[in-house]
């Protein structure tokens, strides 16, 4: 009788180790699936072929500049990430479940009130914009009144050299103009012959908390786009990864 009785509890032990490990097993495996999305803005007219013409000034450079660098995020980070990178449109109520969205060439962005509040919202609820690869006054200048839409009572400043932003991770003291494939075939660091020295300048809201991180002359989704080609010099890709993997960290710690 104690035998069967201890052959029992040893069953009943048995069974609870299992269901144990089972949902630590389960659990392990929800911390470790992939959780950051690297996405990109879509605006203007998206159309009924809507995010399947690289020709969309906002689709510029993708999709191997997206890919390579959530690879690189994922490999110099502990920030679990996926190659299944988004698009995703201001109209879309999806805006809201990404932290951190990428926008380039946001000269031609040209938003309307209503997508500015969009944005706004978007901002306010602890988003982050990263804004890349545009150049030149006319582009500037579309971009900075973009920006008022958004923003009227925030001014466009020069991130400071000592700002965390540029410390989060890795000390970016090193700041040079990070160029596009075109003007590196060409000899050149610049697009925009009036586009020679970059800026690195941001929105900062009332508690000074960055909201967006403005490269200007400059052209980082170039930089993970070739990152695999010998062509494009390598302290320069890996500068524009450094620059990419601060600004999310920035974006998901604050």
């Amino acid at each position: 009788m104690k035998a069967v009785r201890a052959s029992r509890r040893w069953s009943v032990l048995a069974s609870g180790m299992l269901v144990l490990f089972g949902f630590s097993a389960a659990a392990q495996e929800a911390v470790t699936e992939p959780e950051f999305h690297f996405a990109r803005l879509a605006f203007g007219a998206y159309g009924s072929d809507y995010g399947s013409r690289r020709s969309e000034p906002w689709l510029r450079d993708w999709p191997e500049a997206d890919f390579h660098f959530t690879q690189g995020l994922g490999r110099l980070t502990r920030i679990p990430t996926t190659a299944n990178n988004r698009h995703v449109r201001i109209d879309d109520d999806m805006l809201f479940d990404y932290p951190v969205l990428y926008a380039v060439k946001v000269g031609f962005m040209r938003l309307t009130d209503w997508e500015a509040a969009r944005l706004r919202e978007f901002l306010n609820r602890g988003g982050f914009l990263i804004v890349d690869d545009f150049h030149g006054p006319e582009e500037w200048a579309e971009f900075a009144a973009s920006m008022r839409r958004i923003f009227p009572e925030l001014p466009i400043l020069d991130i400071p050299p000592e700002d965390e932003i540029f410390h989060v991770l890795y000390d970016l003291d090193q700041r040079v103009q990070i160029p596009g494939a075109q003007a590196i075939w060409q000899g050149v660091t610049w697009e925009d012959p009036r586009g020679k020295t970059p800026y690195w300048r941001g929105v900062y809201d009332n508690d000074g908390r960055l909201l967006v991180a403005i490269n200007f002359n400059m052209d980082l989704g170039d930089a993970w786009e070739h990152a695999d080609n010998a062509f494009y010099p390598e302290p320069l890709t890996a500068l524009a990864y450094r620059f990419g993997v601060n600004y999310v960290i920035y974006a998901m710690t604050h």
